[in-house]
């Protein structure tokens, strides 16, 4: 259990996302989402009909008709007719036995004659019978292409909060390596589980809470600890990743190699299928409100490549959708703009986001306020250049909780070529309002009321396919937040072994390899090539590094 005087860990709780304790309906309640969920790719089907394609039976008609019998009125003959037919018969049995014997024999056919068409002994031989239709491959068979050819990247890993908790980060530990190296380590991730869920890598989170009325307290001083222990985190994860070289990748960059040569990270999957190790910090609370952009170059220079905008409180730069102040409450939920004449990202804000641009490191949108994210994917005024993502927030439709994201905001991803991760956490899966009028008084929110019934494997499909049903499978990943949800998690997604099953359940209800295929790797792998171009073309194009307030000393 994490250590009651570390100042980064919660004090009433060993998770970071689960921030409350959960309000549950009892199991046996029925709780309906509907009887159909938009796949994009097939007829909706109602969960009770879904079968895997192993088990799939096809009934085919006959491919005849019935035949009629003739009238039984129309039986009388002459006795004339029936000779003349007989001898009609004989005569045309006669012709066809000698045109039979010419042919056998080479008759007299002229040595120009085209039948038959191109007369080849293969061609006069017996006909060539029909081709056998392809086999058709189980889901397991269409599982191991999938992964075997798309890196599976998780949008949101908490590996490194967890090894801080329950092992003091001595990753150099006997107790760390036996668990990490052998299996059955605690929570959801460890080699051998990363192995058999065919992980490709991962965004690795350096966690850091935040300070204590950060949402009000912006100053140096109370941000300080914080930017402390987001430089121990880092390099935790960097240690880890040196620790096991032929696990994870040595690369940092995606798709061309670093300054010191190395062989960029998808060149090194397909190779070695070594786990993608960028790195990436859960909230802007992690950098010095007078320094962010200083400090942002020196993450980045760390292997930093995604920056989420907030966590569980507001900052200098944006506002967040919940707010914890001391973490011994339940959080609060933001019913307003912190700062109505700045915006829900500020002016500061917005220069971190140029900045970000600049650099190459993805804006995940993730735990922002609603008004956060319209202003991000406005289409009024854009102010990312290059694509964001939400690493691990699923779909507000299904369970209406603050942390996900509504429709509205959802039809803003595709025209930014954005993305969704979704989100694994039972909170954000499996729940229903708590108030029946909360929608109809939108946009002031309640947290909602968990229902355990739907914390399944199966949930975390339909929050898939609703999104790729709604915007399409080009725009929806995955942001697992294993070992960030704490020690409850959905039927049959206990751990990052479990990748394979979903992957099964997507096919199985319809979803198309090559939409799968996108939602496990490649959406995320696009959309890290695009800030990778618009990092280039902005430093092509002269824009220069963002400088932070010289005032002061």
């Amino acid at each position: 259990m994490p250590s009651e005087t570390d100042p980064l860990l919660p004090a009433y709780a060993p998770a970071p996302e689960i921030s409350y304790q959960h309000r549950l309906l009892p199991y046996s309640s029925e709780i309906s989402y509907g009887s159909a969920i938009p796949t994009g790719d097939s007829s909706a089907l109602t969960p009770k009909s879904w079968k895997s394609q192993d088990e799939l039976q096809y009934d085919y008609a006959g491919n005849g008709l019935e035949e009629s019998e003739d009238d039984t009125s129309s039986t009388f003959e002459s006795g004339m007719a029936k000779v003349f037919r007989t001898v009609l018969g004989v005569i045309f049995l006669a012709a066809v036995f000698a045109v039979s014997v010419s042919v056998l024999q080479g008759g007299d056919r002229q040595p120009h004659s085209t039948w038959p068409p191109s007369a080849t002994p293969s061609s006069t031989s017996r006909p060539h019978p029909a081709p056998s239709p392809p086999a058709r491959r189980t889901v397991r068979e269409r599982v191991q292409d999938i992964l075997t050819s798309t890196p599976l990247i998780d949008g949101h890993n908490d590996l490194a909060i967890f090894i801080r908790g329950k092992y003091k980060n001595n990753i150099f530990g006997s107790e760390f390596r036996k668990d990490f190296e052998n299996g059955g380590m605690p929570m959801n991730v460890d080699l051998p589980r990363m192995r058999a869920g065919k992980v490709g890598g991962a965004f690795w989170s350096a966690f850091v809470v935040c300070p204590v009325n950060a949402s009000y307290d912006m100053s140096d001083e109370n941000y300080a600890s914080a930017a402390a222990h987001t430089t121990e985190q880092i390099d935790l994860l960097n240690n880890l990743q040196k620790q096991y070289p032929q696990d994870f990748t040595s690369a940092t960059n995606l798709s061309s190699g670093d300054e010191s040569g190395r062989v960029n990270m998808l060149a090194q999957w397909h190779d070695t299928k070594s786990f993608f190790g960028p790195i990436s910090i859960e909230g802007l609370h992690q950098v010095l409100p007078s320094a962010p952009m200083s400090m942002l170059r020196s993450y980045y220079a760390l292997g930093v490549r995604m920056a989420t905008l907030t966590w569980n409180c507001h900052n200098a730069f944006a506002d967040a959708a919940l707010v914890m102040n001391d973490f011994r409450t339940p959080p609060h939920v933001v019913n307003d703009i912190l700062r109505p004449k700045e915006g829900a990202v500020t002016k500061r804000g917005l220069g971190v986001i140029q900045e970000m641009n600049r650099l190459g490191m993805i804006v995940d949108i993730s735990h922002t306020s609603y008004w956060t994210q319209k202003a991000v994917l406005s289409t009024d005024k854009r102010i990312s250049q290059a694509p964001v993502v939400f690493s691990h927030s699923s779909a507000y439709s299904i369970c209406p909780h603050p942390r996900n994201v509504r429709d509205d905001i959802l039809d803003l991803v595709p025209k930014s070529k954005s993305l969704v991760m979704v989100n694994f956490s039972p909170e954000f899966i499996s729940c229903v309002s708590s108030n029946n009028n909360t929608l109809k008084n939108e946009p002031h929110f309640s947290l909602p009321t968990f229902v355990i019934k739907n914390n399944t494997l199966h949930q975390v499909a339909r929050h898939i396919t609703y999104i790729g049903g709604r915007i399409g499978y080009d725009y929806v990943g995955l942001g697992s937040d294993y070992d960030g949800m704490g020690d409850l998690t959905p039927q049959g997604l206990d751990g990052v072994d479990k990748f394979p099953d979903l992957v099964a359940e997507l096919l199985t209800m319809g979803v198309s390899d090559e939409n799968v295929k996108k939602v496990v790797g490649g959406n995320i792998l696009r959309v890290w090539k695009d800030v990778d171009e618009v990092s280039a073309r902005m430093k092509k194009e002269g824009v220069l590094p963002g400088l932070d307030d010289g005032s002061g000393y």
